[in-house]
């Protein structure tokens, strides 16, 4: 039944963008002297800091509610390239609390997996979605990719790199705590599998 399917996805979707914001709220109290605009937000799971354990744990259960999540969407859509993306994402969250930024080689590039295929998934599910929330999942997307793009090449815009990376998070959670919301309200009625582009004409009769 694919109503039951697109629920747990959400749920799950939903767990994982909220469970890792509090977290990380967490773990910045048990940070000494943490600054949100100079300090990076790996720093939190620097191996060397009170609130490693807590950012750690927090960021590899937001990956591994990710993937749980991913699978009951592909049992709800027949939509691989979200599928693919998210799990990439997921990929790149786990790998952040594995490799921490002590792993000065591996910890940027699975940070930039995370950051990267989270935000294009956030563009990409714009299929699912009806406006105006469509409309807002490509904007949250491209606002984390253009704050990457900025990280980058180290233009914070008076943010610091703290406050520049969260501009490239932040969204992404968003999107995830709000996708997961759309998906937990769909109305409760069971019909077949479909492909993202049926699923529009569906809703564009509405």
């Amino acid at each position: 039944m694919k109503y039951a399917a697109e629920k747990l996805a959400g749920l799950f979707f939903f767990l994982a963008a909220s469970q890792f914001i509090v977290g990380m709220m967490v773990a910045e109290t048990q940070y000494p002297d943490y600054n949100t605009g100079q300090n990076y937000v790996s720093d939190l799971g620097n191996l060397t800091e009170p609130s490693a354990a807590v950012f750690n744990a927090s960021i590899i259960l937001l990956g591994l509610l990710l993937l749980t999540g991913v699978y009951f969407l592909q049992q709800a859509f027949d939509f691989k390239t979200l599928s693919i993306l998210l799990i990439l994402t997921a990929i790149g969250a786990i790998g952040v609390g594995v490799f921490t930024e002590n792993a000065v080689t591996a910890h940027p590039l699975v940070s930039l997996i995370a950051f990267l295929f989270g935000a294009l998934s956030s563009i990409a599910s714009y299929k699912l979605l009806k406006q105006p929330f469509s409309i807002i999942a490509i904007i949250l997307g491209l606002i984390s990719l253009t704050a990457l793009g900025l990280f980058a090449t180290k233009i914070y815009l008076g943010l610091g790199p703290g406050g520049m990376e969260r501009m490239i998070a932040y969204p992404i959670l968003l999107w995830g705590a709000g996708f997961g919301g759309y998906l937990l309200s769909s109305p409760e009625k069971p019909y077949a599998k479909k492909p993202p582009e049926a699923l529009l004409l569906d809703q564009n009769q509405i």
